[in-house]
Order: C-alpha cells, then sequence, then structure tokens
C-alpha cells in the first residue's frame, strides 16, 4: 500500500496550488479519501474528505469555499485545489486513505509567505 503526494510548494498569499495524492496496493476506487495538514505546533488536522463515489465532500471551516477535494478513480488519484492561499495554511499535508488509515507518506510541503 502506497500514497504518494506531490504538488506543494512556496506561494504568495492569495495564490494557488493543486496537490496530487496517487495511490496504490489497495483498491483505490473503493475507499474514502481524507486530507490531512500539520505543523510543528499544531496536532494534525482534517482539512477536507470525500466519499468512495466522489459524490460526497466535507470541509474544515478554516478551508471551506478555498479549497476543493476531488478524485478521479481511473487513475487512482486524489486531489486537493487550493485557492487564497493565507499564511495559516502553511503545513505539510497528508492524503490517507479511511480503508487503509495507518498507512502514512511523507506528505507535501506547502509554505505561504511573501
Amino acid at each position: 500500500v502506497q500514497l504518494v503526494e506531490s504538488g506543494g510548494g512556496l506561494v504568495q498569499p492569495g495564490g494557488s496550488l493543486r496537490l496530487t495524492c496517487v495511490g496504490s496496493g489497495f483498491p483505490f476506487s473503493e475507499s474514502a479519501f481524507r486530507w490531512f495538514r500539520q505543523t510543528p505546533i499544531k496536532t494534525r488536522e482534517l482539512v477536507a474528505s470525500i466519499n468512495a463515489a466522489g459524490d460526497y465532500t466535507y470541509y474544515a471551516d478554516s478551508v471551506k469555499g478555498r479549497f476543493t477535494i476531488s478524485r478521479d478513480n481511473a487513475k487512482n488519484t486524489l486531489y486537493l485545489e487550493m485557492h487564497d492561499l493565507q499564511p495559516d495554511d502553511s503545513a505539510v499535508y497528508y492524503c490517507n486513505a479511511a480503508s487503509r488509515s495507518s498507512v502514512w507518506n511523507t506528505g507535501t510541503q506547502v509554505t505561504v509567505s511573501s
């Protein structure tokens, strides 16, 4: 089982990024997925989630209206589209499969700074 995140980087406030997570080694299309984020001083925070079919999503209040979670089951890929990024969004972002919740990769760093 493997999850590989990518797409992070340095962006100015108000900018955008799209994170990608590619899964392998398990039935990707049968699992709900979550994006979490974590900083050195904060506990891991649930940012967004999506069900297996992709027709139900959840967002933390802090990102609602700015972030969009989506998936392409044909490509075993999960996405997080992030707009109007702010310094408080700086964190390491992780994807996690609900059906394989103990599996974590190294995440992708998002830094929002001018």
